[in-house]
């Protein structure tokens, strides 16, 4: 096997015989050294195998016992629709709440950010223009499911109670809401998804292995003029959620 993915295939290997039920859910695998031996790797290489499937919640560690099959998690499917987005609410809540699942999230806003070129020219304002920018992390049941990086233009909500997005009344509410508060409505959203390998930061927040598959979304929401308001870069965990987009027909 290639030494750079040589885990990755012994985990595809693994994966394939619990979904075979050769060990059943409740079951105990055998050692790292028996797997490491019976696919020819170091015991490293089948460490970080047996470790993948753990993130990816087929296993579980106990401490002491050893590694058991467990009940595969369901993959969270995130919604992206613009009916969804003007909900009353945050819309990460309302859809974790749907699925059964406890939504948090943490937040990290700074105010006067100049824009670099690329997000400038994704708000129609000039390079160095102040925005606040602000870095989240959600969590379904506590488990690590999206990143977002949001810019928006101080020329927008500067002055605003809507300046600083988690911070008082407005706490919580989504971008929607918080635009409509200070009299602006968001009328559409543009997505861009791409798909990504994660980077050691992305893998880091988002508990998985360096270069697994992610989705990128590039969104920008756009007020009834046509004038971009928000622009955000949004990162999925491939192994945890699937992205589906919901269409109005009229």
């Amino acid at each position: 096997m290639p030494r750079e993915n040589a885990y990755l295939q012994v985990a595809d290997a693994l994966r394939a015989r619990i979904e075979a039920g050769e060990w059943p859910i409740g079951a105990k695998l055998p050692s790292r050294a028996r797997f490491a031996e019976e696919y020819a790797v170091g015991q490293n290489v089948a460490q970080r195998a047996m470790e993948r499937l753990i993130i990816e919640g087929f296993l579980e560690g106990r401490a002491g016992s050893g590694t058991y099959v467990r009940r595969p998690r369901k993959r969270l499917r995130l919604v992206r629709s613009r009916q969804r987005a003007a909900r009353a609410g945050s819309p990460f809540h309302a859809e974790m709440k749907d699925q059964g699942q406890s939504a948090s999230w943490d937040s990290r806003s700074q105010a006067r950010v100049p824009a670099p070129e690329d997000i400038a020219a994704r708000l129609a304002i000039e390079p160095g223009d102040p925005c606040v920018l602000t870095h989240y992390e959600f969590l379904a049941d506590g488990q690590p499911v999206q990143l977002s990086t949001s810019w928006e233009p101080m020329a927008v909500t500067g002055g605003t109670p809507a300046e600083l997005p988690e911070m008082g009344r407005l706490k919580g509410v989504g971008v929607v809401e918080r635009m409509r508060s200070i009299g602006i409505d968001v009328a559409s959203a543009l997505e861009v998804p791409r798909p990504a390998r994660a980077t050691q930061a992305q893998a880091n927040l988002l508990g998985i292995s360096i270069g697994d598959l992610i989705t990128e979304i590039e969104r920008t929401y756009y007020d009834r003029e046509g004038r971009p308001v928000e622009t955000a870069d949004i990162v999925v965990a491939d192994i945890r959620s699937e992205i589906a987009y919901e269409f109005r027909v009229d």
